[in-house]
Order: C-alpha cells, then structure tokens, then sequence
C-alpha cells in the first residue's frame, strides 16, 4: 500500500511540478504528517525531490528528472473506462484505482500532450445523475461489481417492484449506469434478466461459473431497454399540443415523448396547435403525466382516457371554487 502511495507521490510531482504537503495530503487522502514521511522515504531511495520554503513554496522534482514507472495493473487498466464517471468508478470501489491509472498515464505523456489532456480535463465534465433526486444507497455495488469481474455466482435476496422478495441465484454479466441508476444484467433460471441494484440484498459470492463467449452486454441493453418501453407505454394517446406543450413534451415525457415528436408527420394548424400520438402508461401513471401539461395539452383519444382527463379537470376547478 505505500509502496503504491509513494509511486502516486512521485507522478504528482512529475505531472503538476510545485505541490505543497496539503495538497499532496488532500489529493491522496491522507494526513500531512504522511506526506512528510513519503517525501523522506523519496529522498532517502534516491529520488530528486526538494523543497521550497515559504508561503509560494512546495514540494518539486529536480527538472529533468522523470520516472519509467508508469506501468498500468490489471485494476487500473479496467478502470480507464470510467475516466469520464468519477462518481461511478467511486461507487463500483474504484476511485483511488482511476486516479492512479490516470497519474501513470499523463506521465507517460510528452509534456505537449499531457498539457493539452488536462485542458480537456478543465473544460469537460460528464454528471450523469438527473436533476432534483436523491442519490440511491448501494452498500453491494462494490461486491457485485467484484462478482462481475471475476465471473462468481451471487445468492441474494430480492425486492421486487411490488415490495415483495423472493431467493434469487445470479450469474452476473455485466453492470449498467442508466440516468443514475445501476442495474444488473444477470442470466437466472435459464435465461437473461436485469435487475435494479438497490433492490439486490446482501449478495453471497459463490462458484465461478462460465461466461457467455456470444454474450454482449451493449446489445443486450439496447435490446431490453426497447423491449421495457414496449411494455411500460403500451398505450397511444392521440393529443394536440400548444408550441408551448412541444416544448415541454422531453421535460415530461422523456425520450419517448421527444421521438414521438420527431416522427410525427403533421403540421401544425393555423393556431400552431399539433395533432400528435403519444406513447403512454396504463391507468393513473398516464392521467398524471397528462395532467402535468395543464391548458398546452387536449386529449382526443381513446374516448375513456379523454373522459378521464375531463372529470380529472372538473374535480380541480371545483376545488378552487
């Protein structure tokens, strides 16, 4: 564990040059009495690193000195994927691994180079959770994830959507991070299933068993999130929309809604009112989201749905007398 500490150490301060003790501490999440340490233990193995005394002072190699220790482990290797998702490499238990798979990385660079990813660094960032929602407790994310890597069977319990649970056996196959949420695709029973992660209880790490050779993990999300939608919005409301309700057809309804504007084939009518078909949920789930549109929005069909909408609106303008 030091030695890999002292390697970090060192890359820092070939990569950014002057650091000071705290900044060190804070980058490596340890406490400054450490870093002094580390620096000494440097030192005394021959490494060229001196310090600057004073307010603008630090820590720096002498120029010209750099390191060839800038191999990748196998851990850190695979976490270069997520070098975009901070958050999830820290969810999956890999967020010290990215950050040293990184600092070897940008070592490894000519100095041209490594300045130009930092800029890169500086000017894009990917958040990937959505707005106004709480961030979802995963305490098993870390040994599911272990599970995946290492192709273990997992026993756990699960809660279903209608908060009942049931035994599960799982051969995990690969994880997912969809609009902040981590689902796990998983074989069960003989065939292909996902399932939401913070519904997963404490998982039990069994027998290895033998990966899929054919199995591949984008495809089979492409094909099972179509396969979700299918049977999520099983109904079409036809509706006529204000240019205000288009506009907010993605801010209410998502994807689905937003291409469902792109494919439609209408032109507004002289008020700039569209005639649309909108997938939606079965009973009340689809009077809510209609609801949400307020005056931008008329439903046409079905005939029982419009009725809904109806009685739904009488009810609200007579609660406000």
């Amino acid at each position: 564990m030091r030695a890999s500490r002292l390697l970090s150490v060192l890359l820092l301060l070939q990569n950014r040059g002057r650091m000071t003790a705290d900044e060190l501490a804070a980058e490596l999440e340890v406490s400054v009495r450490t870093v002094y340490r580390d620096i000494e233990a440097l030192s005394a193995a021959g490494v060229p690193v001196y310090a600057d005394r004073g307010r603008a002072g630090g820590y720096q190699l002498v120029d010209g000195y750099r390191t060839r220790l800038t191999g990748l482990t196998e851990e850190e290797a695979r976490s270069l994927s997520l070098a975009g998702l901070p958050v999830a490499a820290a969810e999956l238990g890999l967020g010290t691994v990215l950050a040293a798979a990184q600092l070897k990385l940008y070592a490894a660079l000519p100095a041209e180079l490594r300045d130009r990813a930092g800029q890169v660094a500086q000017r894009f960032f990917l958040d990937v959770p959505g707005w106004f929602r709480g961030i979802e407790s995963l305490p098993h994310l870390a040994d599911i994830a272990r599970a995946v890597w290492e192709s273990r069977r997992i026993t756990t319990r699960y809660r279903r959507w209608d908060r009942s649970e049931v035994d599960r056996v799982l051969e995990p196959l690969g994880l997912i991070l969809k609009a902040g949420n981590w689902y796990l695709a998983a074989r069960a029973d003989g065939g292909d299933r996902t399932y939401r992660v913070s519904r997963i209880g404490t998982p039990e790490l069994g027998e290895r068993f033998e990966r899929p050779a054919d199995f591949d993990l984008a495809a089979y999300w492409r094909e099972w999130s179509e396969s979700f939608e299918r049977r999520l919005y099983p109904r079409v409301a036809v509706v006529r929309l204000s240019r205000l309700g288009r506009d907010l057809v993605p801010f209410y309804l998502g994807a689905v809604g937003a291409r469902a504007l792109r494919e439609c084939r209408d032109e507004p009518d002289e008020d700039g009112w569209l005639r649309v078909e909108l997938p939606v949920e079965p009973g009340a789930p689809a009077l809510g989201e209609l609801l949400r549109f307020g005056p931008e929005l008329q439903v046409l069909e079905p005939a029982d749905l419009r009725a809904d909408v109806a009685a739904a609106v009488a009810r609200m303008g007579a609660s406000y007398g």
